[in-house]
């Protein structure tokens, strides 16, 4: 029996993808959940996997063709005899709108296909996530990956593993932390690096990425919202004398505002709701997204969930995890899109003050400016220098007004100016 492999839909929002890699080449036999093509979805690229054995007869859409959702990209033959019968199958799709046919013969089956973003400990169902790397060191090394537990992302099992199971290298023993820690899951090795953003050419038009036409999206999406800005100038001395405390400790400015502004979002629900048909959705969780521009263009927004809980060294482990992830496009969709507020600061690059666009499903965005230092009048009525920034919140006015606004930029303001030392407990 022959079967259709499709391109799946790996998010809610995607309607076509972008074939990165395939892992297996024509007439490599597949095992039911070997991972068989990387595609590059919205945001992240994605190991594909098989529910069925048998061989690739011939891929359709090579690396780098885009195919939308649900369009087959590749043929798989359940036995070795079939192979040239799915070649020619392949080859009639080609042909097949240039001449009309008779009632077609027996239509290939799709072969069911999923991506890896298991939550749990590297087996989703009764399946498990593998590597491409490992699954064939395991082969080498007659190694079981049903035995193995894996350390990679979301539990995924990676080369590393099947190595310390086979005896050729140590399995990594645990450190004793003296603060609660986060251990930054390995990229799998087996997924090619992100290719460099091609120099422009003059006079020459370059085609959006598959992330920025989801950023396209999203942005013209936004224009149907009526929003409206509030500014509000914060002083932050409090704020660097605590980063120059803590920063050797991997603390990094970015996760000490997220926390600030999880923790002040405790006292603001509506800040962090979003706006339905039906009324005003509460949620549950404060989930701060965090803009981060991407190396081959396009713009992504980790998610630190549940902000508020962590502890700031955790959230800035945590931090860099996602970022490094996020720029090797490994992060799973949840890791991106389940945001209940965002963070935009370009204050990094030296940016004084500016508007952020509201993203789609948030009721609230804070754009943050860079803390420079200013001449201020001192409550004695002398002039002195206090190092401030402008912060600038975009906000949903279907739910959220001007006092509610102001009043979560006062508690924001109050936090990092007179109690910024309670954000490391």
């Amino acid at each position: 029996m022959i079967h259709e492999v499709f391109m799946p839909a790996l998010s809610s929002t995607m309607t076509e993808g972008k074939i990165v890699s395939w892992v297996k080449s024509t007439g490599d036999k597949i095992e039911k959940g070997e991972t068989v093509v990387v595609v590059e979805s919205d945001k992240a690229d994605m190991d594909v996997e098989s529910f069925y054995g048998g061989y690739l007869a011939t891929i359709i859409v090579e690396a780098g063709g885009v195919a939308p959702v649900g369009a087959a990209i590749a043929l798989v033959a359940e036995t070795e005899a079939e192979i040239e019968t799915a070649k020619q199958q392949a080859a009639g799709k080609t042909t097949q709108a240039a001449a009309p046919t008779p009632a077609p013969a027996k239509q290939p089956e799709p072969v069911a296909v999923a991506a890896a973003t298991s939550n749990g400990a590297g087996r989703g169902s009764d399946r498990i996530v593998v590597s491409p790397r490992a699954r064939k060191l395991a082969k080498e090394l007659k190694v079981d990956l049903n035995s193995l537990q894996g350390s990679g992302p979301h539990g995924r099992i990676v080369a590393e593993d099947v190595e310390a199971a086979a005896g050729k290298a140590p399995a990594p023993a645990a450190a004793a932390p003296t603060v609660p820690t986060f251990t930054p899951a390995p990229a799998p090795a087996a997924r090619p690096a992100p290719a460099p953003a091609l120099p422009a050419v003059p006079g020459q038009v370059v085609g959006f990425t598959t992330l920025q036409n989801a950023v396209v999206r999203n942005m013209v999406a936004s224009l149907s919202v009526p929003t409206f800005h509030v500014g509000y100038t914060i002083t932050t001395d409090n704020l660097d004398k605590l980063y120059k405390q803590i920063k050797s400790k991997g603390v990094t400015m970015t996760a000490l505002l997220a926390k600030a502004v999880a923790v002040t979002l405790q006292k603001h629900p509506l800040l962090y709701a979003s706006y339905t048909d039906q009324g005003i959705q509460y949620n549950s969780a404060i989930n701060v997204a965090v803009a981060v521009a991407m190396d081959d263009g396009g713009l992504i927004t980790p998610v630190l969930q549940n902000a508020d809980k962590l502890d700031i060294y955790s959230l800035s482990r945590s931090w860099k995890d996602l970022v490094d992830r996020s720029r090797a496009k490994q992060l799973q969709p949840q890791e991106y899109n389940s945001g209940t507020f965002t963070l935009s600061n370009l204050g990094m690059f030296g940016v004084d003050r500016f508007d952020a666009i509201l993203p789609p499903g948030q009721g609230a965005i804070l754009a943050i400016g860079a803390s420079r230092p200013q001449v201020v009048a001192t409550a004695d009525g002398m002039l002195g220098v206090k190092q401030q920034m402008q912060v600038n919140i975009t906000a949903d006015h279907r739910i959220i007004y001007g006092s509610h606004a102001a009043a979560f930029l006062q508690d924001l303001a109050k936090l990092i100016e007179k109690d910024a030392q309670s954000l490391t407990l």
